[in-house]
């Protein structure tokens, strides 16, 4: 458990972003304040949801893939969740902010990316990668 990441971000409707969350991402909810906050199991880490008003700003930056949506969080999946991802996003008829992209394409750092915004405009990118053992690879 000491390798879990936390995260609280502004849901706005709460209800409805939970359901974004567990009826088109498939994630699970956990410990709650009813009316006031929801966490959220984002692929094994802590995803925390806050009734909210707000909603975070949003600006574009230059990356080799185009101009990408900051700031921005996600979740490395394994190819079948990635597709099965994929898959209910479409089933929901949910847009996506950046259409999914292959990057990095014949190297050790290839993936699949894309990008879609939650109801309160939070910004997830979620990718799948051929070879994630790479990723903080030193040498």
């Amino acid at each position: 458990m000491s390798a879990t990441f936390h995260l609280a971000v502004p849901a706005g409707d709460l209800a409805a972003t939970e359901k974004f969350y567990v009826d088109i991402l498939g994630c699970e909810t956990g410990n709650r304040e009813e009316g006031r906050w929801v966490d959220i199991n984002f692929w094994g880490n802590e995803l925390t949801l806050h009734q909210s008003q707000e909603s975070l700003p949003s600006v574009r930056h230059d990356v080799d893939m185009g101009n990408v949506a900051v700031p921005h969080f996600g979740a490395h999946l394994s190819e079948s969740d990635f597709q099965a991802l994929k898959g209910r996003l479409a089933a929901a008829d949910w847009a996506y902010l950046d259409q999914p992209y292959r990057r990095f394409v014949d190297t050790e750092f290839e993936q699949e990316t894309l990008f879609v915004v939650d109801p309160n405009g939070n910004i997830l990118e979620m990718k799948t990668m051929v070879n994630p053992e790479v990723l903080f690879a030193t040498g």
